[in-house]
């Protein structure tokens, strides 16, 4: 694996930090707690579309600058965004357009479930409605002690529309599920890890990023092939028959192999030592 020198790429919401084979992206509108404005909704899709097709990063750590991961939709901004919302005559037109912005709405959540490489999300302070949303299409979610969660859709008069009704269920389950999106009430990080809604629960913030990039690099040590096509596997497999996700599984692990990795593992193993997967 070829090893870079750190980088970063600064996004109007977004802040990317490459420190191969990790990259942090960072939702960096700390002032405003993260609440997610117009270059929030439309800049991700570019964010992970560039860490996708970038082969020295295999693991990405989503996190909050500032003191909160994200306080949800920025309405007063994004009211602007979606004129269709305040107009009168909500007439086929109207609707249609109105329709078009949601889609694209849905594809920031769904770019970081696209990406082949895993997502960790490392959620501090408040993760309200779209950060929600966010999360949940993420791979792994760890948090701090100080973590508050809402699916707060239903308070505002909305519902969730952006993808976490569609992923939640396959977190923690159904009565859960319900549980939230109907009260709108929060969840401390005790509740979010008895639900399973987080993998683990962290003192503070500074042992939550320690966590999250020690998980990473102990995803990022194996092989990148094995763990994209696992990734690839897990998500196609939602809402399948198990007859499906057989065939699906069977036509990827021959895809792969045999591969430069592959080997590697044969070779370390023989030599007695941990591999150095190349990834090809």
């Amino acid at each position: 694996m070829k090893i870079q020198e750190h980088t970063m790429s600064e996004y109007t919401y977004y802040l990317v930090e490459k420190k191969p084979p990790v990259a942090w992206v960072y939702l960096n509108r700390p002032e405003k707690k993260n609440a997610m404005n117009p270059p929030a909704w439309w800049e991700a899709p570019s964010v992970f579309e560039e860490l996708d097709k970038d082969d020295d990063i295999r693991v990405i750590i989503l996190a909050g600058k500032g003191p909160a991961f994200s306080t949800g939709i920025d309405l007063v901004e994004m009211a602007g965004e979606i004129k269709e919302l305040a107009d009168p005559n909500q007439k086929g037109g109207i609707k249609r357009s109105l329709l078009q912005k949601i889609y694209k709405m849905q594809e920031t959540m769904t770019c970081i479930e696209k990406c082949r490489k895993p997502v960790i999300a490392a959620v501090h302070g408040y993760c309200v409605g779209a950060g929600l949303d966010m999360i949940t299409a993420c791979d792994i979610r760890l948090c701090s002690s100080d973590a508050q969660f809402t699916l707060r859709e239903a308070a505002v008069g909305f519902v969730a529309d952006v993808g976490v009704l569609q992923r939640i269920t396959y977190i923690v389950g159904q009565g859960i599920s319900r549980e939230l999106a109907y009260t709108a009430k929060y969840i401390d990080a005790k509740r979010a890890k008895e639900v399973l809604l987080v993998n683990e629960v962290f003192d503070d913030q500074e042992a939550l990023m320690k966590g999250a990039l020690e998980m990473a690099t102990e995803i990022a040590e194996n092989s990148p092939l094995a763990v994209q096509a696992s990734k690839d596997v897990l998500n196609y497999g939602i809402g399948k028959t198990v007859d499906d996700q057989l065939k699906y599984v069977a036509s990827i692990s021959a895809n792969i192999i045999p591969s430069d990795d592959l080997f590697e593992a044969f070779t370390a193993f023989a030599e007695k030592r941990k591999p150095k997967f190349p990834g090809k």
